[in-house]
């Protein structure tokens, strides 16, 4: 995929009202922790998360997402009339049916011919999304887009905690494959893309690979419902198998883009921890002082953590005029795309 006329016209993410300290997520699994004999202080350690928001009880995802559109809204050129199509991208959502997009695009109140759907592809729905809605704007189908993702840890967190602390049968080795639950956090994030031709931003979405591995398509599987969710992660497999993807998506970026690594300014990974970031840097040769990234704080919220950091390095006012960033996406199932884009 390669683009000429789409641009990320503006941008804003919608914060939880409550981030919970890895500490204070320990804490409330003491009964667990004390029966296993696991060391407190080994979640911050492994992963590097110090916080993750948490939004409060029966919070809906559309409620989150629809807070991130309104501010991106707000900051733009381009009214709400103007758009021609919304993205809701999250893992999580309202319910199975409608979609969690019609709802929010009730509450901003789109006009009728604003073509209005769900995209879900784990931590990999939004950078989906964007490709989506870029190749709809270059043919010239549409001239503006609306993508957002409104992740909410909650239900996830809580199911984990209580399961964790009442299944008497859990092991050392068992309980691994719930730990990832505990990295997860919330936030929600909106892009507006459009066409060259309304375009003020500047900032230009270049293109980029997209590759899959469906080999690894049970190494994460998740269920439930909005209020009560849980996941089983094989974390160990799924680091080294996406890792192996990433490397595979990065050289076919470069070719694809007729770019090499030094012509990337800072580099944005999937935000899931310490541990990801250095092997998958350390394994694609990428210098690692032009990354970006929010994990430390927000944890890994899912399809809201790619666009999140990109605003909040936006925000950082470490990136100028003329600089490229590298959107080097990958979510579960495995899947991976990344992007190119120029500010």
């Amino acid at each position: 995929m390669k683009y000429s006329k789409v641009y990320i016209e503006n941008y804003a993410y919608h914060d939880p009202e409550v981030f919970l300290t890895s500490d204070e997520l320990e804490k409330r699994l003491s009964p667990v922790y004390n029966r296993l004999k696991l060391p407190f202080g080994r979640l911050e350690l492994q992963t590097s998360i110090k916080t993750r928001g948490m939004w409060p009880v029966g919070t809906k995802p559309s409620s989150i997402a629809t807070g991130a559109a309104i501010k991106a809204l707000e900051k733009s050129t381009i009214d709400h009339s103007d758009i021609d199509l919304l993205i809701h991208s999250s893992v999580c959502r309202d319910y199975l049916e409608p979609s969690t997009a019609s709802s929010i695009h009730y509450n901003l109140k789109l006009k009728p011919e604003c073509m209005s759907f769900d995209l879900s592809n784990a931590c990999l729905g939004f950078v989906n999304a964007i490709t989506v809605a870029s190749d709809m704007i270059e043919n010239g189908t549409i001239k503006t887009a609306l993508i957002v993702t409104g992740e909410n840890a909650g239900p996830l967190i809580e199911e984990t905690i209580t399961r964790l602390n009442q299944d008497m049968t859990l092991t050392r080795k068992t309980i691994k494959k719930f730990i990832a639950n505990l990295t997860i956090g919330s936030a929600g994030v909106a892009f507006i893309l459009c066409h060259e031709d309304i375009s003020s931003s500047g900032h230009l979405v270049l293109g980029g690979h997209s590759l899959t591995d469906s080999t690894a398509s049970a190494l994460c599987t998740g269920s439930g419902n909005a209020d009560s969710l849980m996941m089983e992660t094989e974390s160990e497999k799924l680091l080294h198998a996406g890792v192996t993807l990433a490397k595979q998506t990065w050289i076919g970026m470069q070719e694809k883009l007729s770019l090499k690594e030094s012509d990337f300014n800072h580099l944005i990974c999937h935000q899931v921890g310490s541990a990801h970031r250095d092997l998958m840097y350390k394994e694609l040769k990428l210098d690692i002082k032009k990354d970006h990234k929010t994990f430390d704080e927000y944890g890994n919220t899912g399809s809201a953590a790619l666009p999140l950091t990109f605003v909040k390095a936006m925000e950082s006012k470490r990136i100028k005029p003329g600089d490229n960033i590298a959107l080097l996406g990958i979510g579960s199932g495995l899947h991976s795309i990344m992007l190119g884009v120029s500010i």
